[in-house]
């Protein structure tokens, strides 16, 4: 295989690995965004607002779960996330 190809695919698997938190980090600096979080967590619950906003991003990028999960993610928002594949 391309060393080129390979370098990518090593990017790609990295950035799968940190993606949600990526994405809770975009919602935690983006004042509009926080406050529909805010609403949608005070309608649903914290609880199941992150496991959907979660199972949204591994449906969007066609993610598979790795066997570990991040448990000191960067986002306030989270206390842990699923890592990707």
């Amino acid at each position: 295989m391309d060393s080129k190809v390979m370098d990518l695919e090593n990017f790609i698997s990295l950035k799968n690995r940190t993606i949600t938190d990526e994405i809770f980090l975009l919602i935690q600096h983006d004042r509009d965004l926080m406050q529909n979080y805010l609403r949608l967590v005070e309608n649903e619950g914290l609880n199941q607002v992150n496991r959907q906003i979660g199972k949204a991003v591994k449906k969007a990028y066609r993610l598979n779960d790795d066997e570990i999960r991040e448990d000191d993610p960067h986002s306030t928002l989270i206390r842990s996330h699923q890592i990707f594949k």
